[in-house]
């Protein structure tokens, strides 16, 4: 029994090594007990149903914009403002396709690994160029048109595609954008017609590796006491 509790006491000690993501990083916004419970193993917060939709137009908004790349040219949703003037899609020839197959992979994305293990990752929608900086768009599907702080809500996000980028030896644009897709009518053929918002945002990395490591530091500590209505039953 003393033996086994000594091993016990041994691999307590041992620091786990912890996988992060945007959306975890926005549970731990959320709830530091959440997020804490979750990455140990211990309980996850239960999902809610996702439509499906958002995941549907991400697929066509995708095969859609890679359309415009082949044939050498930006979506006009791109053109209407000026903000995209000398600027390519991203994936001119097959290297850089692989690439962002990759990045745009939920299972993959694009990752970093701390020296001790630990490792953040995220999956964008779609990258462009200009000159030799990457600049991170995002599309966002919403049933109302946006508001004057929308856009706010995924600053981290691009935050941290940014960080993830620069890790990866990519020089980025110091801003980002979100295209936002937003129902308008529907005509007698039964189309769809959808408004477009171009958001640009400026970008800061250093945000998002100070909230990775905010994080860990969370992680590796106790389990915060702290609940919302979601863990204020369970116990660590």
């Amino acid at each position: 029994m003393f033996l086994r509790n000594k091993k016990k006491k041994r691999q307590l000690k041992i620091k786990m090594k912890f996988k992060l993501s945007p959306s975890s990083l926005n549970l731990m916004q959320d709830c530091k007990r959440c997020f804490w419970l979750d990455k140990h193993n211990i309980w996850k917060r239960p999902e809610t149903i996702f439509p499906s939709l958002p995941s549907g137009m991400d697929r066509i908004l995708k095969a859609h914009f890679d359309n415009f790349r082949d044939k050498g040219k930006l979506p006009p949703e791109l053109c209407t403002n000026g903000h995209c003037k000398d600027m390519k899609l991203f994936g001119k020839d097959e290297e850089e396709k692989g690439l962002l197959k990759v990045w745009r992979s939920n299972l993959k994305g694009i990752m970093f690994q701390d020296d001790k293990g630990n490792i953040l990752h995220g999956a964008v929608d779609n990258i462009l160029v200009k000159e030799n900086k990457l600049i991170v768009l995002d599309y966002k599907t919403r049933g109302y048109p946006i508001k004057e702080d929308t856009s706010e809500h995924y600053k981290n996000q691009l935050d941290i595609y940014n960080f993830l980028l620069q890790k990866n030896g990519f020089d980025t644009e110091d801003f980002s954008f979100l295209l936002f897709y937003i129902p308008k009518e529907v005509l007698e053929t039964g189309e769809v017609i959808f408004d477009t918002s171009l958001v640009k945002m400026p970008s800061n990395p250093k945000n998002a590796e100070k909230l990775f490591k905010s994080a860990l530091e969370l992680l590796n500590g106790p389990c915060p006491k702290e609940t919302c209505e979601w863990c204020q039953c369970i116990k660590e």
